[in-house]
C-alpha cells in the first residue's frame, strides 16, 4: 500500500502502481487538508464571490459569470467539451501513473475538491478501471487538458475504459468494478484536468527505464572493452578526479568494476597507444548521460508533489490565487534534455558495435562470423543499429522550443511538455534495442578470445548465453535480438541500483 499525502511520493512508487499495480490510499493527513479547502469553496459559491473557476467560465469565457443553480452543470460541460484527445490510447501504465500523480496533486489540500471525489479516483485505480485516454490533444500549458478530461469522463459514467482486459462504456466499467458514476460540484472538474499529470506521468516511466538503460549500457560497454582488447588505464580514478563531474567518476568507476579480474583487456603501449573515443571517452559520454538523468530525477520528483491545477486554494490565508501552476515547461525542457542525452547512449553504442563487426578495426572475423561470404553474421544489425539512431535524431528535436497560441490568445505560451515526453518514451526504447545489438555483438565477439573475463562482463555474458547461444550460422536475428531487448527492459544488467 502506498499512501498518498501530496508531499512524498517518489518516481519509485509511481512506477510501482504503474506497472506492478500497487494499492493506493490518502493518509488522515491529506484527508483533513482536502476537506478544509473544499469548504472554502462551499462558502464562495454560498457567497456568490467571483472567483475564476468556480463561479466563472473558463479561459477566454473568465468573464461570464455562473448562476448558482448552473455550478454543477459547469463542470460537467467542462470535461465534455475538453475531451478531445485523438490518436491510440496511452498504455495502461501510463494511465495508472496518471491516476496516482492526479490523486496524489490533490492530496495537498490546495484545490478545493470534495473527498468523496478523490476517493473515487482511488477506487478506480485500486480496482483497475482504466480509462481510455487518446495520446494527441495536450499543449501542455493549462496542463495536460484533454488527456486528463478523458480520465475525468469515466468518473461520470461517460467515455471509455478497460477493465480486465476488456474495453468497455465508461459505466459498464465503473459497475463492472463495483463503483459507481459521480456528479461534480463546483471547482471539481476545473481541479481535475488542470494539471501536468500525463507528461509527468510518461516522464517518471522513461526515467526509471532510462537509469536502468545507464546501468545496462556500462557494464556492455565493458564487454565490447574486452572483446577489443581495450585499455581501462582510461578509466582510472586519478583521471576522474581532475575532472569532478559526478556521473563520469561515477561510471569510471563502474566499468573497472565490471573489469575487473579481466585477463583481456591490455596496457597503454601493448597493444596500441590509445582507444577510439568511442571507448576511451566512455566515462565522459556515459557520466554526462548519468548528470543529466540525476538532474532530471530532481526535477519530476518536485512536479510529482506539486500542486498544478488552478486556482489554488490557501486555506491559512483565506487567499485563491489564479496563476500558471499549470504550464509544463519544466517537465518541457525536462523531457527533451533527458531524451537528448539518452540517445547518446544508443549513439556511442553503434559505434562500439560497427568497431566490433569490421575487422579493419576489430582483428576480429568480419561481421562476426566465421564464414562471411556464405554467411552474414552481424553485418545488417549493425545496419539496424544505424537505422534507430538516426530515428532518435529526429526525435531528439525538441518540442520545448515550440508554442502555438489557444483560446482566442489567452493561452498564448504552451508547453509542449507532453508531446515532449511522448516523444522520449520512444526515444529511451529505441536505446534499449540499440544496446541489445551491442549487447548480441559484444557477447559473439567474446567467443573469439580468450582469457579470464571480468567479474561484472562474465556475468552478463552468462546472463545472455542462458537465452540466446552464439551465432555459430546464419538464423533469424529478431527473435534473438527481442529476447536480448527483452533482458535488458527487466533489468537484468542494472545490479548497480
Amino acid at each position: 500500500m502506498i499512501t498518498l499525502q501530496g508531499d512524498r511520493l517518489t518516481i519509485e512508487e509511481v512506477t510501482a502502481v504503474a506497472r506492478q499495480h500497487a494499492q493506493i490510499a490518502l493518509t488522515n493527513t491529506a484527508i483533513a487538508r482536502i476537506q478544509r479547502s473544499r469548504r472554502m469553496v462551499e462558502n464562495m459559491v454560498d457567497e456568490q464571490k467571483v472567483v475564476y473557476g468556480i463561479t466563472t467560465g473558463f479561459g477566454k469565457f473568465s468573464d461570464v459569470l455562473i448562476s448558482r443553480d448552473d455550478v454543477s452543470r459547469l463542470q460537467e460541460n467542462l470535461i465534455m467539451s475538453h475531451a478531445c484527445g485523438m490518436g491510440d490510447p496511452y498504455p495502461e501504465e501510463v494511465v495508472r501513473a496518471m491516476m496516482v500523480l492526479r490523486v496524489n496533486a490533490l492530496a495537498k489540500g490546495f484545490s478545493g475538491i470534495r473527498l468523496e471525489t478523490i476517493q473515487l479516483l482511488v477506487e478506480m485505480c485500486n480496482r483497475g478501471v482504466h480509462p481510455v485516454i487518446p495520446q494527441q490533444g495536450s499543449l501542455g500549458a493549462s496542463g495536460d487538458l484533454a488527456p486528463l478530461a478523458h480520465l475525468v469522463l469515466v468518473m461520470l459514467g461517460k467515455g471509455a475504459a478497460v477493465h480486465k482486459g476488456k474495453r468497455l462504456p465508461g459505466a459498464d466499467a465503473m459497475r463492472a468494478a463495483g463503483l459507481s458514476p459521480i456528479r461534480l460540484e463546483a471547482k471539481e472538474g476545473l481541479a481535475l484536468i488542470n494539471g501536468t499529470q500525463a507528461m509527468t506521468a510518461l516522464l517518471s516511466l522513461a526515467l526509471y527505464d532510462a537509469r536502468i538503460a545507464v546501468e545496462s549500457a556500462e557494464v556492455i560497454a565493458a564487454m565490447t572493452v574486452e572483446a577489443l582488447r581495450g585499455i581501462p588505464k582510461a578509466f582510472d580514478p586519478q583521471l576522474q578526479s581532475v575532472r569532478s563531474h559526478p556521473g563520469q567518476q561515477t561510471t569510471a568507476s563502474r566499468l573497472l568494476s565490471h573489469l575487473e579480474g579481466s585477463t583481456r583487456t591490455s596496457g597503454q603501449g601493448e597493444l596500441r597507444v590509445q582507444d577510439a573515443y568511442s571507448l576511451r571517452c566512455i566515462p565522459q559520454v556515459h557520466g554526462a548521460v548519468r548528470d543529466t538523468l540525476e538532474h532530471v530525477w530532481q526535477t519530476v520528483q518536485r512536479e510529482c508533489n506539486s500542486v498544478t491545477d488552478n486556482p489554488i486554494l490557501f486555506p491559512d490565508t483565506g487567499d485563491v490565487i489564479s496563476g500558471g501552476n499549470f504550464h509544463g515547461q519544466p517537465m518541457a525542457f525536462a523531457a527533451d534534455f533527458l531524451a537528448i542525452a539518452t540517445a547518446e547512449l544508443a549513439n556511442i553504442s553503434e559505434r562500439r558495435t560497427e568497431r566490433l563487426v569490421n575487422p579493419q578495426l576489430s582483428g576480429l572475423p568480419a561481421f562476426l562470423t566465421e564464414r562471411g561470404g556464405l554467411h552474414s553474421g552481424f553485418m545488417i544489425a549493425q545496419y539496424a543499429a544505424a537505422s534507430i539512431v538516426s530515428e532518435n535524431k529526429v526525435l531528439c528535436h525538441p518540442a520545448s522550443v515550440d508554442s502555438i497560441p489557444s483560446s482566442a490568445n489567452q493561452e498564448d505560451h504552451v508547453s509542449m511538455g507532453t508531446t515532449a515526453a511522448r516523444k522520449l518514451r520512444t526515444v529511451v526504447d529505441n536505446v534499449f534495442r540499440v544496446l541489445a545489438i551491442e549487447y548480441l555483438a559484444a557477447a559473439q565477439a567474446l567467443d573469439f578470445g580468450e582469457g579470464t573475463m571480468g567479474r561484472g562482463t562474465e556475468r552478463a555474458y552468462k546472463e545472455l548465453r542462458q537465452v540466446i547461444s552464439r551465432l555459430d550460422h546464419d538464423r533469424e536475428m529478431h527473435p534473438d535480438l527481442a529476447r536480448a531487448e527483452e533482458l535488458l527492459k527487466a533489468g537484468k544488467l542494472a545490479w548497480m541500483l
